[in-house]
């Protein structure tokens, strides 16, 4: 049998978030490891008669990040993807790089759906002389790509994948794809949403995928808990600067990881609940992309939102690769639910755990579901083995049956 070819090498660069832990990576890496949550009680005027009155919110001023004209044309969406690409970008040494060959991925469940609320009822209020005439282009989901293509000068492409919560995973794998096909020498990729809003809250009470948790807002995510009831929804962005191998080293870059591999599967069986033979399959495509076996992977950042079923789903599906003794984590106990922006961030948090050697533990597991067969890392840290060649595997799945898995490796 034919050696297969060698796939380029996918460098990561740089990296950015802004989120309900903080408006940086070190800060939220720093409460991670801390233990710390984010999620709070809402205190806006419109939450009063909401079901649920808890959400993971980012607590930075903007305005510090954003000059008035930004804040005035972007949706919070916008606003939050252009702050945590422009750490990223900074971060990566701003690379002089042909703009053609520099482009964006940013994907997004509900895009500026938080304009769209507040327009529509302006309208409905004082009438259409009211409605901003910066509606359109702070509704659209494409926004936060086509704002930081313009801020940065990408001119290869601005992308967005809309795939519910793995969207910004799925940016990751379409950026690393244009690199490794050689349509592009840098693209900057992930995921963001800001629909911490009375009808998402709404809607997901509907269905009883939130937590309903009362008391102390902090302990209501809990994922793989035998306890937990539902996720909180939160909101948040998070990006990676991706490199070809060539243009990285031509420049001396600094190197934080590689993106392996990754895979995207959909489901094609249900437009809510998952499958988990197919979340089995993604993990077990990005494994062979990466060329790697289950043993390569040193830790797992499950997608685990604190749901009844999905937890169970995604637990079983990973016995099922990679049996019971991998380590498994989720930051989602800390930060909430970022939909778009959850496996971005995840992705973000596992570039951190491979450089540092430590895994932060997944936060409000009390007592581990008994269904859940996995080496769940519950408390403190867990540290990586010495000498081991590190890489993290990150899941992602959404509404939608789409199945995201990306296999990234330390620098």
């Amino acid at each position: 049998m034919p050696d297969m070819p060698v796939q380029p090498r996918v460098l990561v660069t740089g990296a950015g978030t802004i989120n309900p832990l903080g408006s940086t990576v070190k800060e939220t890496w720093e409460a991670l490891l801390d233990g710390r949550s984010g999620i709070a009680e809402l205190t806006q005027d419109w939450a009063e008669q909401l079901p649920v009155k808890i959400a993971g919110q980012v607590t930075a001023d903007l305005s510090e990040h954003l000059g008035t004209r930004e804040m005035k044309r972007m949706d919070r969406c916008g606003q939050l993807a252009l702050v945590a690409a422009r750490e990223a970008w900074t971060q990566a040494g701003t690379p002089d790089v042909d703009p053609e060959r520099f482009a964006v991925v940013i994907g997004s469940a509900y895009g500026g759906l938080g304009s769209t609320l507040e327009q529509d009822r302006a309208l409905g209020r004082s009438g259409p002389r009211k409605v901003s005439p910066h509606t359109l282009t702070r509704l659209m989901v494409n926004g936060p790509a086509a704002w930081v293509s313009i801020d940065l000068g990408a001119r290869g492409g601005a992308r967005t994948p809309v795939s519910a919560c793995a969207s910004g995973a799925e940016a990751i794998v379409q950026a690393a794809e244009m690199i490794r096909s050689g349509a592009a020498d840098v693209v900057i990729a992930g995921g963001v949403d800001a629909s911490v809003n009375d009808l998402v809250i709404s809607g997901f009470s509907q269905i009883r995928a939130l937590s309903t948790r009362t008391g102390d807002p902090q302990r209501a995510s809990r994922p793989f808990d035998g306890g937990r009831d539902g996720f909180v929804l939160a909101e948040g962005a998070a990006v990676v600067v991706l490199e070809s191998e060539a243009h990285a080293r031509a420049r001396g870059a600094a190197v934080l990881g590689a993106v392996a591999g990754g895979a995207v599967t959909s489901d094609a069986n249900d437009i809510v609940a998952a499958d988990p033979a197919m979340q089995r399959r993604v993990m077990q495509k990005a494994l062979d992309s990466a060329g790697m076996q289950p043993a390569d992977i040193g830790f797992i950042h499950a997608h685990a939102t604190s749901t009844p079923v999905g937890d169970r789903l995604e637990g079983q599906a990973i016995n099922a690769v990679f049996g019971a003794d991998v380590p498994v984590t989720s930051n989602k106990g800390h930060t909430g639910h970022l939909l778009g922006g959850a496996g971005s961030l995840a992705a973000v948090v596992v570039l951190e755990a491979l450089r540092t050697g430590q895994v932060p533990g997944t936060l409000n597991v009390e007592e581990q579901d008994p269904d859940v067969d996995l080496n769940v890392i519950t408390e403190g840290t867990h540290r990586l083995p010495p000498g081991f060649a590190p890489a993290g595997l990150v899941n992602a799945f959404g509404f939608g049956g789409h199945s995201v898995a990306l296999v990234i490796t330390g620098a």
